[in-house]
């Protein structure tokens, strides 16, 4: 389970073997053996008990600013395997592999671009002709995607460049599809200068979160990608395992607006745009969490016959720490996991065990 701290002033101390959370006078009690993250997105007073406790746990404790990127987190200090997993990713960037693993994130970032925009064109029969249309040029934006070869360095530009035409148009669609009043311009960073990019940006930011703790506990280093460049505090490998998982957020924004479950209060001015407030954060957080609380078929083992595979369900959030432990086993040449993860598992409903939020 995720705690979500939202709420300025609360106060988190140490009961033994529990979390103790006062918010406005009402106390939670939390056991520390079911928390998987504290996630503090306001001003909040704990003390170095709660670390402890964290620590002995596995509870990583992240830090998100306004617009919901990680800023800091504390996390015990050791590394999730041996040193051998950061020697490959280096190797491997080298190599055309590097290429396959890249073109495989941005390829199932667009398949899953691409079935949120069939389920959306058989809700809106009167705009099904256009969507369809979209749905086409991304179709063929993924076959060349597939059909890439040679090793990052020599095809970085060219793989970005169909990943940003393919946004381009997806993100066209979306803005016609929401009400008049919140179709937007584009993609806007840093700040969003409107309402739809200032919730999408923070749900992103959750999701980095969640991407970079699962790379670590793998045994990878987030800073050593393969498709964005290395830079210095550049989290290159989370920004690129991230790319299938933007559906998640992308769903539940949407349908944030068009289901016009999207309030005023959810957004204020700052200079130069719109952010999410409090309000907003905690809405679109309850939210995320449900969705990635809920029960997904996932693939876990490769079967030995042609197309075999063995299913087990498990959370959707688990997902995204399964595909970084597969990434370190195809590392280390053991292909027994998917490479990529299987777009079925973002779209499957299953039983939703929500997060608790503050």
């Amino acid at each position: 389970m995720q705690l979500v701290i939202n709420t300025r002033g609360t106060s988190l101390r140490r009961r033994k073997e529990r979390f103790l959370l006062r918010c406005q006078d009402i106390i939670h009690e939390f056991a520390a053996a079911k928390i998987d993250t504290i996630v503090i997105a306001t001003g909040v007073h704990f003390t170095s008990d709660v670390i402890q406790l964290a620590n002995q746990h596995n509870v990583d404790i992240v830090f998100l600013d306004k617009s919901g990127m990680p800023t800091s987190r504390v996390w015990q200090c050791k590394l999730g395997s041996t040193a051998s997993i950061r020697r490959r990713q280096l190797e491997v960037a080298e190599t055309d592999e590097g290429l396959q693993i890249a073109a495989e994130w941005v390829g199932g970032k667009t398949d899953n671009q691409v079935r949120f925009l069939t389920e959306l064109a058989k809700r809106r029969p009167n705009e099904k002709t256009d969507i369809e249309s979209v749905i086409t040029s991304l179709n063929d934006l993924r076959q060349k995607i597939g059909g890439l070869s040679g090793v990052v360095s020599e095809q970085r530009g060219t793989l970005m460049g169909w990943e940003g035409t393919a946004g381009r148009i997806y993100f066209d669609c979306l803005a016609k599809i929401l009400p008049a009043e919140y179709r937007f311009s584009g993609r806007s960073r840093q700040p969003a200068v409107d309402p739809f990019n200032a919730m999408l940006n923070y749900g992103y930011g959750v999701l980095y979160s969640q991407v970079e703790i699962a790379l670590i506990l793998a045994g990878l280093d987030p800073f050593i990608g393969f498709l964005h460049t290395d830079n210095y505090n550049k989290r290159s490998l989370v920004f690129d395992m991230i790319e299938p998982f933007r559906i998640i957020a992308e769903r539940a924004t949407v349908l944030f607006f068009t289901g016009r479950r999207v309030k005023k209060e959810f957004f204020r001015e700052v200079p130069g745009g719109i952010e999410l407030a409090p309000d907003g954060r905690a809405a679109l957080i309850s939210n995320l969490n449900e969705r990635l609380d809920k029960a997904v078929k996932y693939p876990v083992q490769r079967v030995r016959k042609p197309g075999g595979k063995k299913f087990r369900r498990v959370k959707l959030r688990a997902t995204i720490q399964h595909e970084a432990h597969a990434l370190a086993n195809r590392l280390l040449g053991r292909n027994d996991l998917p490479k990529i993860v299987d777009s079925d598992s973002l779209f499957a409903e299953g039983q939703t065990d929500s997060g608790s939020t503050t």
